[in-house]
């Protein structure tokens, strides 16, 4: 029987720290990417977890393995996941270098797969000429502080190689507002997605261009997180096809259709919220 390959077998599960949307990498990737960028990130981790502590796979492979994961109904293109994972690499929550090299990995990663195979499940550690820890540490891991032989210095320099491709990509979100929602937070797109489901169970299939439309409506109307969503889940209790900023502009616009709410010989439909937003979840 010949020699085994290294050890680099996959964990059964990994911790996800509670102080995690603390973390000033996932605040920018939050903030930059909405929902989205922390999804595809929770599959990254997913995907080297199952292969040890890091994952060799081409970019393009990558991301259609996280489609695939989250459903292409919540992914616009895989141009958006592109993005998304070549923004972790620029803020540090993966490896710039490695990553050009089809290699997924991390500090972070990997001291949180010491932290579990070796400190916790006493497996024996074989590394390669991808482990990037210079030596263990008994502290606790945070989610991708860099250990004393990662020098800030050398991932400046990695930063800079590739400065000319997130510039690109910069431009390429400023064409396409709708690929990242940058202007929507976690909160203001889940009432938005409830607002969608309730209009085409009113009025049908609504096009993309109609969303993108809506979304532009919905930041033109308010410059305040709090007035947005109040909008929307106005627009979603009372089944309308667009967005209004104040009950008496929906009025007037009432008063000038001739008081549509008066000639109609139906009760209008009334939702129940709850089950609207446990539809929304898949549950």
């Amino acid at each position: 029987m010949g020699r085994g390959a290294p050890n680099k077998k996959g964990l059964a599960y990994f911790p996800k720290m509670i102080d995690f949307y603390e973390d000033d990498k996932i605040f920018d990737l939050l903030d930059r990417y909405g929902p989205l960028g922390v999804t595809v990130y929770d599959c990254i981790l997913c995907i080297v977890y199952k292969h040890g502590y890091y994952a060799e796979i081409p970019l393009d492979k990558l991301s259609k393995m996280i489609i695939k994961m989250i459903g292409n109904k919540w992914v616009k293109s895989q141009k958006a996941v592109v993005q998304v994972v070549h923004f972790c690499s620029e803020i540090g929550l993966l490896d710039d270098d490695l990553m050009t090299k089809n290699i997924i990995t991390s500090v972070g990663i990997q001291r949180r797969y010491y932290e579990i195979a070796v400190k916790r499940m006493k497996r024996r550690l074989y590394t390669d000429q991808y482990w990037l820890l210079g030596k263990a540490e008994d502290e606790e891991p945070l989610l991708n502080a860099p250990l004393n032989g990662i020098s800030s210095e050398e991932n400046r320099i990695n930063s800079e190689e590739n400065q000319n491709n997130s510039e690109e990509s910069a431009l390429e979100i400023k064409e396409n507002k709708n690929i990242d929602n940058i202007a929507f937070s976690p909160e203001l797109e889940r009432v938005f997605q409830m607002y969608l489901l309730v209009r085409r169970n009113n009025f049908g299939a609504i096009p993309e261009e109609q969303i993108q439309a809506l979304r532009d409506d919905l930041l033109n109307l308010s410059d305040k997180e709090e007035e947005r969503i109040a909008i929307v889940k106005k627009a979603t209790a009372s089944g309308w096809k667009s967005f209004y900023k104040t009950e008496k502009k929906r009025e007037s616009s009432g008063a000038r259709k001739g008081n549509v709410k008066d000639n109609n010989n139906f009760e209008r439909r009334k939702y129940d919220m709850e089950a609207l937003e446990s539809q929304l979840l898949g549950k």
